[in-house]
């Protein structure tokens, strides 16, 4: 069968853009033995995917120049040639960036039925809301009574860990975004205690303001100067959730550190970085904790979706440059016909 996919032609120096993409048609064949042919629904777009673009050594291989672009997405079973995937079944996968998709069925995940939107297996009951829970349950907990602070909390990880740790009983939740509107999100709908947009406020003297008592427990998507302005507001013994450093992703040379790191050893902080796919064994407990939350309402969640593979560039640009809300997906229209 003929499908589309999208290449990266170059790798990008700084900030990325769409012409650094190409759309290219390719030809899948029938599945074989312990083959599935899946029909993708939607596609995950993550920061994750930035660093993986540069060709420079990391916990996951570099993207390939002129193959197709991998990623997480949902979708339903076209073909198979084992019986532990039907046919109709809908999965996850790695194989996104890509209308269909041709894999050993080892590789795939049957989705539990959860009456739940599909997309939300790539958003908060995917892989970015089990990021946020690993590192808030397995990293860190939270403590009753906790000040506990998000950077990039408007983000598709960062909106998760800050409902986690309110739902667990701390006892004040702030978050830093890049918009008013997002910042009323967060304490509107998302019952954050405070929010700081850091283009209106330096990230530093707002932290200050609105953590009075300090910070004892924070959840790091940012680095740079997030990092440091959250070092400076740390109580004694405060624990740092390190889960990304999305502020350098796009720079050309390597940043400096901030420069306050005397903190670490002055106030005794612990500060503990992790990768999610080193703890996949825990996906089900994720799911048996969080998804009830999800049907209840008590967790909320927002999508920022966007039709069509040929915009697939575009979406991973603007969550970037942080123009969307909460978990950015590309849904594939012929998946809505």
């Amino acid at each position: 069968m003929r499908t589309r996919e999208i290449h990266l032609t170059s790798r990008p120096r700084g900030w990325p853009n769409e012409e650094l993409f190409r759309v290219v048609e390719a030809e899948l064949s029938e599945p074989g033995p312990g083959e599935v042919l899946i029909e993708n629904s939607a596609l995950s777009v993550d920061p994750y995917m930035r660093p993986k673009m540069d060709d420079v050594p990391s916990y996951t291989p570099p993207y390939q120049l002129n193959a197709p672009l991998e990623g997480r997405a949902v979708g339903t079973v076209i073909g198979s040639g084992d019986p532990t995937v039907p046919l109709g079944a809908q999965v996850l996968h790695r194989a996104g960036w890509r209308e269909h998709a041709l894999l050993p069925a080892a590789d795939v995940t049957l989705l539990p039925d959860l009456d739940v939107p599909l997309t939300h297996h790539l958003g908060v009951l995917g892989i970015t809301g089990f990021t946020a829970w690993i590192g808030l349950n397995v990293i860190e907990s939270v403590t009753a009574g906790d000040q506990v602070f998000v950077s990039a909390a408007a983000g598709a990880v960062g909106s998760v860990a800050g409902q986690i740790a309110r739902l667990r009983g701390a006892g004040r939740v702030v978050g830093s975004t890049g918009s008013t509107e997002k910042a009323s999100w967060l304490c509107d709908e998302l019952r954050f205690d405070a929010a700081i947009n850091y283009r209106e406020e330096p990230i530093g003297v707002a932290l200050r303001r609105v953590m009075p008592q300090g910070c004892d427990l924070g959840f790091d998507n940012v680095g740079g100067d997030h990092l440091g302005a959250a070092l400076e507001v740390m109580n004694d013994f405060g624990r740092l959730v390190m889960c990304g450093s999305i502020s350098l992703y796009n720079e050309s040379r390597p940043s400096p550190m901030p420069d306050n790191l005397v903190h670490v050893t002055r106030k005794r902080l612990t500060m503990r970085g992790f990768i999610t796919s080193d703890h996949l064994s825990l996906r089900e407990q994720f799911l048996a904790e969080v998804a009830p939350w999800v049907s209840s309402g008590d967790m909320v969640t927002r999508e920022t979706v966007i039709n069509g593979l040929d915009l697939m560039p575009r979406a991973f640009v603007a969550m970037l440059s942080g123009a969307t809300t909460g978990k950015t997906v590309v849904r594939l229209t012929a998946a809505e016909q």
